[in-house]
């Protein structure tokens, strides 16, 4: 649904966007996620057709952003960090001028508006001034304003930035929601556990270049060198120190961390002979009252495979 080949934009002697390429697939929420300064944003309003690329391309839904943007632009709602609102206007007025602005027809017109603040759960606040909103009221209705021409592709720029945790889990509601009409949401944000939840591939940018991109899990084995993370809880503190040197002396295990009650330990053979792993520790008489395994989550792997460098 998103493509970009070779995407590079420079300022003067500053590269911003460095030769970047990935794609989108159909019907995702993917995460555009790096470091400050990483041209995160840079790339978006590309893709918005706000910037035109120095060199290389990007298409959204087939249209090319830099000789089609009429096209991009009715196939792509795209929702900046930072957007100004009509403050001395109702919700409905706002979203009406929008509309218009879109060419709805007169005869769609208000049932698309209302549609939209049905969805995003305003409906009941049409007539209220847009001035009084709370912040998070405001996000809803930009992102209304968004969806008013019912476009394929959603690309949103930080949209939690501000919120309190009561709006930010309501906003990633909204996003599942949107998922399941079939909407591809393409989303930058720096809350990464709020992105674990919801995403289903990433892009991971650092000094506006690719360090990685695909799905969660397989970039998770790329970037843990295909070690498993395993979490054993003892019930026995006594027996915290012999667990250690049972483990320690284990082969094809790595590295060995004391977390109060539980060991974590990062293991290199197969899953399947992890049992061999638990055996050891029974047979040395160690309590054991549960075994997990630890899956990587968005900041252990950003972790990893960034280095904090920006351009």
């Amino acid at each position: 649904m998103i493509l970009l080949k070779n995407l590079t934009k420079i300022f003067g002697n500053f590269l911003a966007v460095d030769n970047l390429s990935f794609e989108v697939p159909s019907g995702e929420i993917f995460g555009f996620i790096g470091p400050n300064g990483a041209g995160k944003t840079t790339t978006i309003k590309m893709l918005a057709t706000l910037l035109q690329p120095d060199s290389g391309n990007a298409w959204i839904d087939g249209h090319c952003v830099y000789t089609d943007p009429e096209k991009v632009r009715m196939a792509m709602g795209y929702m900046p960090d930072y957007f100004g609102t009509y403050d001395n206007v109702t919700i409905f007025e706002f979203l009406d001028f929008f509309a218009r602005s879109y060419r709805i027809p007169p005869k769609n017109r208000t049932g698309t508006i209302k549609g939209c603040m049905e969805l995003t759960d305003l409906q009941k606040l049409e007539s209220k001034l847009v001035s009084s909103l709370s912040k998070g009221m405001k996000q809803r209705l930009c992102l209304a304003k968004t969806l008013l021409h019912n476009p394929n592709v959603l690309i949103l720029d930080e949209p939690a930035a501000g919120l309190d945790p009561r709006a930010r889990i309501e906003f990633r509601s909204l996003l599942r929601e949107l998922r399941n009409m079939n909407k591809t949401v393409f989303i930058s944000s720096h809350i990464l556990t709020e992105l674990s939840d919801i995403v289903d591939s990433v892009a991971i940018v650092e000094k506006g270049g690719l360090v990685v991109s695909g799905n969660l899990q397989t970039i998770s084995q790329l970037s843990s060198k295909n070690h498993t993370e395993v979490r054993i809880k003892i019930h026995s503190k006594e027996k915290i120190e012999t667990a250690l040197n049972v483990l320690e002396n284990t082969d094809e295990i790595i590295n060995v961390h004391n977390e109060n009650d539980s060991i974590l330990i990062e293991y290199s053979g197969q899953t399947e002979n992890l049992y061999l792993v638990i055996k050891n520790l029974v047979n040395a008489d160690i309590p054991i009252t549960e075994v997990t395994s630890s899956q990587s989550n968005l900041e252990d792997i950003f972790m990893r495979v960034t280095q904090g460098e920006v351009s």
